[in-house]
């Protein structure tokens, strides 16, 4: 176990695991002086590139995000979210992996999923591959964005994936969108650290998405909250950009080259 990977595991029970996600250098170079772990989310497929899913990001998307957010960080743990249909069995997977690794240089990947990717993590794990697990809403495969854990049967279905998850060698696991009861059952009944996106402060970390903490999304789902609204400053400054453009206060003597 890797420094980075041991530092968020000791975590567990004793303080708050602090995450979020960047797609970007500048981003990460801010992130990475508060957070314990940023993750290269397939996310940025909503975010950046306006798909309804994330089912249109690409590997080499992911792989071109994460070396620019590489370069902005030094102390975090670096998770690479692994997109859509590049992890379908464990050979596909160590294969997309390892250059993943090779091109990103990130410290450990993401997969969604439960029992069915056992085999998948497993097969990582055994070459040394740190993997961080992902249960209640799929983004990959759930039709339907509701919370997890309403009835019984899905709820001890969850429960043991993420024992699945950790006996298979998962180093932590993202908890999105599951009822708060149900987050704080699998907390107390794991040894490793986990991270909730919409699964309340039970669990042992949270992780949200930048763009919607600063306001610069126009998400509207329960479990964010926006910290503050960085597109009104944005549009303050380009405000006042057209205006000295326009007035011909913009630029003086002090922004051109003189002799």
């Amino acid at each position: 176990m890797n420094k980075k990977i041991k530092k968020i595991f000791d975590k567990k029970n004793k303080s708050k695991i602090v995450c979020l996600t960047a797609y970007s250098k500048n981003i990460a170079e801010i992130l990475d002086k508060h957070c314990d772990l940023i993750l290269v989310g397939d996310s940025l497929g909503s975010v950046l590139y306006n798909y309804k899913s994330t089912k249109k990001v690409t590997l080499q998307m992911m792989i071109n995000h994460s070396k620019s957010v590489r370069l902005g960080v030094n102390k975090s743990l670096m998770v690479f979210d692994m997109p859509y249909k590049t992890y379908r069995n464990p050979k596909e997977a160590l294969k997309n992996v390892k250059l993943v690794l090779k091109k990103t240089k990130c410290d450990a990947v993401k997969l969604e999923g439960g029992k069915k990717i056992i085999p998948i993590v497993k097969k990582l794990v055994q070459n040394k591959i740190p993997v961080m697990g992902h249960v209640g809403i799929l983004p990959q495969s759930d039709k339907k964005f509701t919370f997890k854990g309403k009835k019984q049967q899905e709820s001890k279905r969850i429960l043991n994936d993420t024992k699945l998850l950790e006996k298979a060698g998962a180093f932590s696991i993202v908890l999105e969108c599951i009822e708060t009861n149900l987050s704080k059952k699998i907390t107390d009944n794991l040894k490793i650290p986990t991270i909730g996106i919409g699964s309340s402060a039970n669990c042992d970390g949270q992780v949200l998405v930048i763009d919607d903490l600063i306001g610069l999304s126009k998400t509207k789902f329960k479990f964010v909250k926006k910290y503050i609204d960085i597109s009104r400053i944005i549009e303050k400054a380009v405000k006042k950009y057209k205006l000295e453009v326009i007035k011909k206060r913009f630029p003086t003597r002090k922004h051109s080259f003189n002799t």
